[in-house]
């Protein structure tokens, strides 16, 4: 059995790291680079960083950022944020990503999963959906949850799968930065749609949080945010914790 991941996810919005509630909100955390080598201490296994404003303002991704993190920091990174062409997935690993998240244009513009997984391999290719629940189905949103698609997230997972992407980032907009807790149904049945790995995002407070979508939510790896800016939680912690809960987590690096 592959062992479960944890995953700080750093949201960039002019050049520094940021943490809103259901999107909106936004307080200032650090410095990318800086913010990143305190998780590279901790023994993260991997990064995300999601560049919030680059699609609504219709500019570049962050290369330069990725870049200063890369040549700090020891750990797969996976980088998103203003990607509309394989172009900028291509910049994305040139400047030191090993994953490229893509949510706004592949909603657009599907084939893009495709070309991407196929000029890079699927492996690189990480379909980001945000969510929010509309009654008895989850709605993806796209625009950094700032507008409706009609879509429904299960299909669009499963879609996205199919198309090539060789991992899913699922986000409860409802739940982000609240502390309550990840949608384990969102999150579940999104994991039993699809045949490739889930990363759960939004809403984690405790630590229990991070066991309880594992298990009854079958994530394959768990994204982080508020619990590591705003709680005295940390990823030695966490790890800890879900190793005496049974769950096999990637061994420390000390």
């Amino acid at each position: 059995m592959l062992k479960k991941r944890l995953i700080p996810c750093i949201l960039l919005k002019n050049g520094r790291c940021v943490k809103g509630t259901n999107f909106t909100n936004f307080r200032d955390t650090g410095n990318p680079v800086t913010t990143s080598k305190t998780y590279n201490s901790q023994n993260a296994d991997e990064l995300i960083f999601l560049d919030i404003t680059a699609t609504n303002e219709g500019r570049e991704p962050s290369f330069d950022i990725i870049r200063s993190v890369a040549d700090e920091c020891f750990m797969p990174i996976t980088a998103g944020g203003g990607v509309t062409n394989v172009r900028q997935i291509r910049e994305y690993l040139l400047a030191g990503a090993d994953k490229v998240s893509i949510n706004t244009a592949a909603v657009e513009n599907p084939p893009l999963i495709e070309e991407g997984a196929s000029i890079f391999g699927s492996q690189c290719i990480v379909a980001s959906i945000d969510a929010r629940k509309k009654g008895d189905f989850y709605e993806v949103y796209t625009h950094s949850g700032t507008r409706s698609t009609g879509i429904d997230a299960i299909e669009w997972a499963r879609k996205s799968a199919k198309l090539g992407a060789g991992e899913i980032l699922i986000t409860s907009i409802d739940r982000e930065g609240t502390k309550q807790g990840y949608d384990i149904d969102l999150v579940k049945q999104v994991s039993d749609s699809v045949d490739i790995p889930v990363i759960a995002s939004g809403g984690a407070g405790n630590l229990q949080h991070l066991v309880d979508v594992i298990v009854l939510g079958n994530a394959s790896a768990v994204s982080l945010s508020y619990i590591l800016n705003f709680t005295d939680q940390n990823l030695i912690k966490m790890k800890a914790y879900m190793k005496n809960a049974g769950i096999e987590v990637r061994d420390f690096k000390f």
